[in-house]
């Protein structure tokens, strides 16, 4: 089965998982295996871009975070799931697969909104670019 499950979300978008975490929370249960759950603050991109917010936002945005999370946690994994949380700060795709890597997951599972054609084009979307470079599976659940 699996030992270790990384669940990625969203703090700021209950559909990220509202599906996705049970699914998680039966397959470790299932394993008596390890939860991981992700969430990262992304960063604005550019630098151009970073001089309009105040000096201090990546402290505050990834403290909010992490107040987020510690809820989600307590109030939606059951106590006997062991579970670890991970925040990161920066590219979504890029800190997930290092993450992937780091703590040596055999499976990721993250929510994914249906298919916009002219959004993927545009920017491309996180899911697609973790499912492409993972090393290991990836179960995406749609939100």
């Amino acid at each position: 089965m699996f030992n270790t499950v990384l669940l990625t979300i969203d703090l700021t978008d209950k559909a990220s998982w509202q599906k996705a975490l049970p699914q998680a929370i039966e397959l470790v249960s299932a394993s008596k295996g390890m939860l991981h759950i992700m969430s990262v603050v992304p960063d604005m991109g550019s630098p151009l871009v970073e001089g309009f917010f105040p000096e201090n936002y990546e402290e505050k945005a990834v403290s909010a975070a992490s107040n987020a999370m510690d809820r989600l946690v307590r109030e939606n994994v059951p106590d006997e799931i062991p579970v670890k949380q991970h925040l990161a700060f920066g590219k979504i795709h890029r800190k997930v697969l290092k993450t992937i890597d780091k703590i040596n997951c055999d499976l990721v599972i993250m929510a994914s909104l249906k298919p916009d054609l002219m959004r993927e084009f545009l920017v491309g979307s996180n899911a697609d670019r973790i499912v492409r470079r993972s090393p290991v599976s990836v179960l995406v659940v749609r939100a």
